[in-house]
């Protein structure tokens, strides 16, 4: 298995996600990461509904999503990783050896996220910490929605 990649998007699962990146990367798994989602039944059986059937789909608590994905990493699988914001996404990927991209595709306004790039990312001093705490990792973060998409250098907008 190799994960084609990571991506920091708070509806998760959704159109640009299922038709846009699914096809692309030839996406056979899915694994979402929150601890929100993995505690909540109702919400991960609507988002199993969303998935086509010749998709995997995964679900896993921050604590034990690296452990989960770097187990899976002998299986014949491409997976998409899956996060709902960057707290979940630096913890996760400051345990997981040899990340080298981070799409983040969605962030939307929210109290505080008074920061926008575009109209989908919307940024607070704390999300702009953590994506700066990532690039330390080593990790070359863009924006974009869609694989269509040009991408946009994150950090050099926050800098």
């Amino acid at each position: 298995m190799s994960v084609k990649l990571y991506r920091v998007d708070d509806r998760l699962i959704h159109g640009q996600v299922i038709e846009g990146w699914v096809p692309e990367l030839k996406i056979n798994e899915i694994a979402v990461v929150s601890d929100a989602i993995n505690s909540d039944e109702t919400r991960k059986s609507i988002m199993r509904f969303s998935v086509p059937e010749y998709v995997d789909l995964f679900f896993y608590s921050v604590e034990e999503a690296a452990e989960r994905i770097e187990r899976k990493e002998n299986e014949d699988k491409s997976m998409l990783v899956l996060f709902s914001n960057l707290k979940d996404a630096y913890y996760t990927l400051s345990k997981i050896k040899n990340v080298k991209f981070l799409n983040i595709g969605g962030i939307h306004y929210s109290a505080g996220k008074n920061f926008s790039l575009g109209k989908a990312i919307f940024l607070s001093p704390e999300d702009c910490q953590y994506l700066k705490m990532i690039d330390a990792l080593g990790v070359k973060i863009e924006g974009r929605g869609v694989p269509s998409e040009e991408p946009t250098d994150i950090l050099q907008s926050i800098r």
